[in-house]
């Protein structure tokens, strides 16, 4: 069996959407995160707990989870979001504080750079256009590297010659053959922004350099439920059934 790689992003504490990706994904050998565990969700510690639990683990951290442990200023964040991460500083355990606390910012495994939201801004930066993409590239040494923090599936791509960057989105269940040096993101497996509400995660298959997108379905309702009854902003409810 080909060496498989899960790649995971903004979990965002929905647990139901990461079991769902678990069970559908099968066996793999390593499990690549691209941070935001928590925030939004309702079953931060539950996530951390499972995350933790995944074979060949490599974890980044991501900004949601830097501001749940106080490492950025509330004030940065929208109304909403920051009513979410008042109420995960409450309801995180000790275990999953330190957890967090040991997170890096940016690591390379496997010759390949994992990062929550850029090269260049590994925390906070988003990755949503070719320019801020192709100003990136000279951040990491690697030939790939993964990304999260848009909630969105995007493949930036270098092409052959080095001269021009395109980008793709790539399709449920297609392979991507990485030819050259690439900027990936998976989606989000508890948000999807991209208005397909199914979770998002992906494959990657290092000795072929292949990415292979995938998406499930998963009980939207059930975490609903568990949102308004944690007295999360029903705002977090509304968009995990409309992919925004």
């Amino acid at each position: 069996m080909p060496k498989r790689i899960l790649v995971l992003s903004d979990i965002h504490a929905n647990l139901t959407a990461l079991t769902a990706v678990l069970r559908q994904a099968g066996s793999f050998h390593e499990t690549w995160c691209l941070g935001d565990l928590v925030g939004y969700g309702p079953d931060p510690n539950e996530c951390i707990d499972l995350i933790r639990s995944l074979p060949g683990l490599s974890c980044v951290l991501g900004n949601h989870d830097a501001a749940a442990i106080g490492q950025i200023n509330l004030e940065t964040f929208n109304y909403d979001a920051r009513k979410s991460i008042r109420w995960l500083r409450e309801t995180l355990t000790p275990a999953s504080i330190e957890y967090i606390k040991k997170l890096p910012e940016k690591v390379v495994v496997d010759k390949v750079t994992l990062v929550h939201g850029s090269p260049r801004n590994p925390v906070w930066e988003y990755l949503l256009d070719i320019y801020t993409a192709s100003e990136n590239f000279e951040y990491f040494d690697t030939q790939l590297c993964m990304a999260g923090h848009t909630h969105i599936p995007l493949a930036y791509l270098v092409s052959e010659d080095g001269k021009t960057i395109d980008w793709a989105l790539p399709g449920v269940g297609e392979s991507l053959r990485l030819t050259s040096r690439a900027i990936l993101n998976p989606g989000s497996v508890g948000q999807p922004r991209d208005h397909d509400v199914r979770a998002c995660y992906a494959i990657f298959y290092p000795e072929e350099n292949i990415w292979e997108l995938n998406r499930v379905e998963y009980d939207i309702n059930a975490v609903q439920v568990r949102i308004q009854n944690a007295g999360l902003p029903s705002r977090h409810a509304i968009r995990i059934s409309e992919g925004w």
